[in-house]
């Protein structure tokens, strides 16, 4: 297993840059408004012929409390009787996509995110997840993963008890800082007793699956400070963890100017912060995923990066490559087959079009062959930190380095700083360039253009 990293400050500040995370090639910025939903029913009706295993996601909006780093789409109440009619609607998008698909086709991955899932009461949640039982095959057993983001302020043993007779095994808990100067700067105060009552309950209902996500870079945070939430998180040993970066962009997300930007610790902090962070959870024993991510060697994700089989979509990196992925609410993006499709962000859209009938497909984009093949290309390097030319070449009829002698040229540069080593056989990212992934994909992105960098964040 390829762990190791090497911190070179110099060369992370010539590279840092925004660009794309890359959940999706093309991104979500190529989808199309004038998207042909006939594309999608078509994926649909292939998916259903090749009984193709699903992955369902489930966009839960709501939220009593407004975090000011969000920059989710997401539906601030404290009014609980609003999630009502959004079932409703949720209700006959899972009637209208499972009337697409086959019967036989198993789910084999499933997600709540949100938002807040468990801003929905027992009582709603059960229905929630008959009713996607009824019409679609839910796997028994803990044979499937079936994940919920959790709000610890919004769980107790006993809700994380009723999770796990709906069938949730996984679970991720939105942590971010224990420091509370920053939870107060951030309006997201959770003492560390809910966090970890939460994490103990988890453990006590044999959930298979632990994750905790922190971000780095938000008001008051220091070096220091961050290091003392670290340890504590190291102390917990979450099976997974993320360690996002803040991206503060109050001109598109109204919660951040929340935020004092002079609170904000300065680009050399946030370096600090993340050499540290590296550091530490590496000798504490987790591998290194990417693009954030980390897990404990006997995690499924570093198994399957181990295997070769790990990948990358909308939810991050998944061990599901095989999957359709079905999403549905608000805002929600699938992916089935070689077809995207984006559902209206506003929840009237939304609404109005569900209840009259109609998928809420609002835009999309059906991939041309070039968009394959550049997608299989990223996945494999971002997923791996390795690409071996030989499959390509044969899956897609290309001669690679033919095909890809603007990407080669460009890729050079990187080669001479030590950020990758590539022959006519391989691609193969060194460790001191696995942090600057992200910098070595954009170079195989056709649609990359100054206009757009500005719409990403930073990729350190």
């Amino acid at each position: 297993m390829a762990t190791e990293l090497i911190w070179d400050l110099e060369l992370i500040k010539r590279y840092d840059q925004t660009g794309p995370r890359y959940t999706s090639y093309p991104t979500a910025l190529q989808f199309a408004d004038n998207f042909g939903v006939d594309a999608y029913h078509a994926a649909a009706a292939d998916s259903a012929t090749a009984r193709r295993p699903l992955s369902l996601y489930f966009h839960i909006p709501f939220c009593a409390r407004v975090c000011y780093y969000c920059g989710c789409n997401k539906v601030v109440t404290k009014r609980r009787e609003h999630a009502e009619p959004y079932l409703q609607s949720l209700f006959h998008e899972i009637e209208m996509q499972s009337a697409l698909m086959g019967h036989d086709q198993a789910v084999e991955q499933l997600h709540w995110g949100g938002g807040t899932p468990t801003f929905l009461n027992p009582t709603q949640m059960q229905a929630l997840m008959d009713k996607t039982a009824k019409h679609f095959n839910l796997v028994s057993g803990d044979f499937g993963d079936y994940s919920i983001e959790i709000d610890p302020r919004e769980a107790d043993w006993s809700t994380i008890g009723h999770l796990r007779s709906l069938g949730f095994n996984r679970i991720s808990i939105g942590v971010q800082d224990f420091n509370p100067t920053v939870q107060q700067a951030v309006n997201r105060v959770q003492s560390e007793e809910e966090t970890r009552d939460v994490i103990d309950a988890a453990r006590a209902l044999t959930f298979k699956s632990i994750n905790i996500d922190l971000i780095y870079g938000l008001p008051f945070q220091s070096c220091a400070s961050f290091m003392e939430t670290v340890d504590k998180v190291i102390e917990i040993r979450p099976d997974r963890l993320s360690v996002f970066n803040y991206a503060h962009m109050p001109d598109r997300f109204m919660p951040q100017r929340r935020i004092n930007s002079e609170d904000l610790p300065s680009p050399q902090e946030k370096l600090a912060i993340l050499e540290n962070t590296i550091t530490r959870l590496l000798d504490a024993g987790y591998v290194y995923i990417g693009m954030d991510h980390f897990a404990l060697p006997d995690d499924n994700l570093a198994l399957a990066q181990e295997k070769g089989s790990l990948h990358r979509n909308f939810q991050g990196y998944t061990t599901h490559s095989q999957c359709d992925l079905i999403g549905m609410g608000v805002s929600s993006i699938s992916r089935v087959g070689n077809v995207y499709a984006q559902n209206h962000a506003n929840m009237e859209e939304y609404t109005s079009r569900i209840n009259n009938g109609k998928l809420a497909i609002r835009r999309g984009l059906l991939m041309n062959e070039d968009d394959r093949i550049r997608s299989a290309v990223i996945n494999q390097l971002i997923c791996h930190f390795r690409l071996d030319t030989k499959p390509i070449e044969e899956k897609f009829g290309i001669r690679f380095h033919d095909y890809f002698a603007d990407a080669i040229n460009k890729l050079s540069t990187m080669a001479t700083d030590g950020l990758i080593r590539m022959d006519k056989q391989s691609i193969v990212v060194e460790p001191r360039g696995r942090l600057l992934i992200r910098n070595i994909c954009m170079q195989f992105d056709t649609y990359q253009q100054v206009a757009e960098v500005q719409r990403f964040s930073r990729v350190i």
